[in-house]
């Protein structure tokens, strides 16, 4: 359901699953490691052909491309310069918001309300942080390099901006973008999107952006008094980490600190590095700097204690070696070592559980997968949230393991649980549930029947 922008709309009480805002994207570029197998323009990952002048980007069809050429024709003799080296992604993204700043863009408005919008300019720089962060300040050394090498002819001289106008864009790529996800949930591309930049940052949100193609939707998880962008919140990071873990991204990328109640509860952090109980018969997460559960009064002794930092340890290491690829005998030593130690809602354990789970799928072992795919679903659902498109993605990978494995039982319950989550942060008429969700349904409830 997508909400109406009329001036009455911020006085409408927002219902769990309303389309609160469907915004494209000011500037956006799809990630350099697609550029052979998905569109440009769409993002479609389909059979592609390149653009005959430059030979770097790749089009689905001549619609495509005839829709990307208004920016693409002015970035194509630069792309055509830098072949055969592969632009960075940050430099691209930066050279087209050059190129559409020069062409116009600096008048666009992204509306997030039927009168309220905002322009790029109106989106924060962070110039001062950025000038005294040596790390940002080296990589657009790095991003200016390529871009005056791509952008400088012997005929026009350079059109890349001065060191001060670069770094303001720069400040706004770099504290605004998005990642554009696929039904995935994979990375494949980034963006700038204008209205939706009004909104702010919580561990705790209460909305959920999605995508379909470029375009970008923002969904209600909970229901809301009114439509007050004020009071609405995404997350702009992974949920999966520790207070200490998320304030740290924040700080670094988005420079502010998280003072959300998740955020300075020092219980959160206990709970989510929690190790098991020592009394069998007690399920109680335990902090391992104390010297009794908190429950039942058991003991942590010193072996309990030896062995949750040694398995801390190997997990965290092991979990980083793994961040490209998760291998599934990695994965299987440290869960075994995890057994007994950790609390099964500890966060290294649920990470790796998500690791496991991914490995097991991509190698093919459905019994493995779903054994980890089970023991995923409360940690998804405690740390992620009930209504994240995470835990539904995650129902839909479960019933479509159940469905190969003849469990049609299993196999329904999960694509419910599924539709359920994903009707709130997709929305019904999202290709992700009409075109793979649905159809395993049908599958599904046939088999059974």
């Amino acid at each position: 359901m997508e909400l109406p922008a009329t001036s009455s709309t911020t006085r409408l009480e927002i219902k769990r699953g309303t389309r609160i805002l469907t915004e494209k994207p000011f500037a956006y570029v799809l990630k350099s490691k697609y550029r052979l197998e998905r569109c440009d323009n769409c993002l479609e990952a389909v059979k592609v052909l390149k653009c005959s002048n430059c030979r770097y980007v790749s089009y689905c069809n001549r619609a495509c491309q005839q829709q990307a050429w208004p920016l693409h024709k002015h970035e194509c003799p630069f792309l055509k310069r830098a072949l055969p080296r592969i632009v960075p992604d940050a430099a691209r993204m930066l050279c087209r918001l050059i190129l559409r700043l020069e062409h116009g863009g600096d008048l666009e408005r992204g509306y997030y309300t039927a009168h309220g919008s905002r322009k790029f300019r109106d989106l924060m720089s962070h110039y001062a942080e950025i000038k005294n962060d040596p790390k940002r300040r080296e990589h657009l050394e790095a991003l200016h390099a390529v871009l005056t090498d791509m952008m400088t002819d012997s005929s026009s001289g350079s059109t890349v901006p001065n060191p001060t106008e670069l770094m303001s864009i720069y400040g706004r790529l770099i504290t605004n973008g998005f990642n554009i996800l696929d039904a995935e949930m994979n990375s494949i591309a980034t963006a700038i999107y204008l209205g939706v930049s009004i909104t702010d940052h919580s561990c705790q949100p209460n909305a959920v952006a999605t995508f379909e193609g470029n375009e970008l939707h923002v969904h209600a998880i909970e229901d809301l008094p009114c439509l007050d962008w004020s009071k609405i919140y995404i997350s702009y990071i992974d949920l999966l980490n520790t207070p200490e873990q998320r304030r740290a991204d924040l700080k670094e990328h988005y420079y502010f600190l998280c003072v959300c109640s998740k955020c300075i509860d020092p219980q959160e952090m206990h709970e989510m590095t929690a190790a098991v109980c020592p009394n069998a018969s007690c399920d109680a997460s335990v902090n391992i700097e104390l010297a009794k559960c908190q429950s039942c009064d058991a003991s942590v002794t010193p072996e309990l204690r030896t062995a949750y930092n040694e398995i801390m340890s190997l997990t965290q290491s092991s979990l980083d070696s793994m961040k490209e690829v998760a291998y599934l005998d990695v994965c299987k030593v440290c869960l075994a070592k995890q057994r007994g130690v950790l609390h099964p809602l500890n966060v290294w354990h649920v990470k790796t559980l998500d690791a496991a789970f991914e490995a097991a799928i991509n190698v093919g072992k459905w019994t493995d997968a779903l054994e980890y795919g089970q023991q995923l679903l409360p940690g998804f659902a405690k740390y992620h949230g009930a209504w994240n498109p995470l835990l539904g993605l995650l129902h839909m990978k479960l019933g479509k393991i159940q469905l190969y494995e003849r469990n049609y039982k299993q196999a329904v319950y999960h694509l419910q649980e599924a539709q359920r989550i994903l009707n709130v942060t997709h929305g019904r008429d999202h290709r992700l549930l009409l075109e793979q969700l649905h159809p395993l349904m049908l599958q599904a409830r046939h088999e059974m029947s």
